[in-house]
């Protein structure tokens, strides 16, 4: 297989007594023995080389055939010229003048802030979660990648690429391409009871972008802002990374309580909640507590960010309407995204906006990114209109069903005594409260070093919680993986004391 001759750029000085051969040569040198050019790589010809560096053919010839002779380089018949795939020992050793750092040296410059911002570096995990780092049982946020109708799509994505109009190379609109804006206008109005346009749509790069947008659009360093406790991490993120202030809620079988907030002198610029489908134990907001958090941001002149994530899977009855659909006075900010209820890789959310913000909320996506790709968005645009998103959906009910059914038995089964099952009518994972006492994260630990990715509730608290659990993730594993998952984790439990 050939490799690119792309190396990085030589700097000759035609000032220095050295000759320009010599230069070459000593960069090349210096160059294989870091690592900057690769074993086996491809490098220009001598003619190209030396057009590049506007030097004599000779010098670089020159260059050339001392280095292969010390076998840095070979010269292979139609093949070119090459870096050696076998370096000789002589090049381990650093040349005068190129001293590597200690490896000492080299910690200490990486446990540095390097000039980072104090809210970049709390942002920053201390240790890369064991539990990300795994596929398979219980990952979260990860849909049935067995189950997606891979052949449509590639199909959608081959016709619009075998006819790439300039209107989808060029850039797009900010608020994102139209159709696709329409179309999304439509599913929700007719789903999801959500009052809104084609016009009071934006698209962004998933629904993480899109409260990253919000939190730099509304909140300025010190505002105050309200979020359900334990609440979704990503969601804390992009609200901490604008420098406002977490005002945690707590939230029961009902969804957020309201009247912690209401009738208080509590001010607050913002809200974000998850009404449909709580973030992470499952509950619905009832109807009362959402006028009356519709009332309170009336009263205090405050916004409500609406994340509805995954409400599309909802076992037990309908999916519930929307909050934005009761909203008569613009106080609401809707969030979805097809990241979650497709592939995460598509990489496409929206927001819903209040007709006097889409202008603000605009520009802020211009100074983040400029637009989502317009090919995924044609793409996506016939997927639904076409009525192959509809029909996935409603499959995809079936198939989240039979899995969390198989979970919750197999929970039931194993370990029905050790773990209380919360959060279960709806979406694509169940938390299991663990007795108090016991650390969710040991146990995720534990489970991690045996293969099974599961996240600890006590991530989603600002607070230490009164009790631990686990977050336990069914859309991408199947009946016999869920089983197999369940008996590693009673097995990780008993290791751990939990009894």
């Amino acid at each position: 297989m050939k490799r690119d001759a792309f190396i990085p750029p030589i700097m000759l000085d035609r000032r220095q007594k050295r000759p320009l051969y010599r230069q070459l040569y000593d960069w090349f040198r210096t160059a294989v023995t870091e690592g900057k050019i690769r074993p086996g790589q491809r490098l220009p010809s001598t003619r190209n080389m030396a057009a590049e560096l506007r030097i004599s053919r000779i010098s670089v010839c020159n260059a050339y055939e001392q280095l292969q002779s010390e076998g840095y380089l070979e010269t292979l018949r139609g093949s070119g010229t090459r870096v050696a795939r076998t370096i000789p020992e002589q090049a381990l050793a650093p040349t005068p003048g190129h001293r590597r750092p200690p490896a000492q040296i080299l910690a200490k410059l990486g446990s540095r802030r390097r000039g980072a911002s104090k809210r970049a570096l709390a942002l920053r995990p201390p240790l890369p979660e064991p539990w990300w780092q795994l596929r398979g049982a219980f990952r979260i946020n990860n849909p049935a990648f067995d189950e997606f109708p891979v052949s449509i799509w590639s199909r959608i994505i081959a016709r619009h690429t075998r006819t790439l109009s300039r209107g989808l190379m060029e850039y797009g609109d900010l608020m994102g391409y139209m159709p696709l804006r329409s179309a999304i206008a439509h599913y929700l109005t007719t789903f999801r009871g959500v009052r809104c346009e084609p016009s009071q749509v934006l698209i962004t790069t998933g629904s993480q972008q899109a409260l990253q947008i919000s939190a730099e659009t509304l909140m300025d360093v010190g505002d105050r802002i309200l979020m359900e406790e334990p609440g979704y991490p990503g969601a804390r993120v992009a609200f901490m990374s604008s420098g406002a202030e977490i005002l945690p809620v707590p939230v029961d079988d009902e969804g957020l309580i309201v009247s912690n907030i209401a009738g208080q002198s509590l001010r607050a610029k913002a809200i974000y909640v998850t009404p449909s489908h709580q973030y992470p134990l499952g509950s619905t907001m009832s109807a009362a507590r959402r006028m009356a958090l519709l009332k309170w941001a009336r009263s205090t002149d405050a916004w409500i960010i609406e994340d509805d994530y995954d409400s599309e899977y909802r076992f037990d009855g309908r999916p519930i309407a929307s909050l934005q659909g009761l909203d008569m006075d613009g106080r609401v900010i809707y969030v979805g995204t097809f990241s979650k209820v497709l592939f995460p890789a598509l990489r496409v959310g929206y927001m819903v906006l209040p007709k006097d913000l889409a202008p603000i909320f605009a520009a802020v996506r211009d100074a983040a990114d400029i637009f989502t790709s317009t090919l995924y968005q044609a793409v996506l645009t016939d997927f639904i209109r076409q009525g192959h998103f509809a029909r996935y959906i409603r499959r995809m009910r079936l198939v989240y069903m039979e899995r969390r059914k198989a979970l919750v038995n197999a929970i039931n089964r194993e370990i029905g005594k050790l773990l209380e099952v919360v959060g279960s009518e709806a979406g694509v994972h169940l938390v299991g409260l663990l007795p108090r006492g016991i650390k969710d994260r040991l146990v995720s630990d534990e489970a991690a070093r045996n293969g099974v990715s599961i996240m600890p509730l006590s991530t989603c608290y600002l607070k230490p919680p009164s009790r631990g659990g686990l977050i336990l993730g069914y859309g991408a594993v199947n009946t016999r993986q869920i089983y197999d998952g369940v008996r590693k984790l009673s097995a990780c439990l008993n290791r751990c004391g939990v009894q």
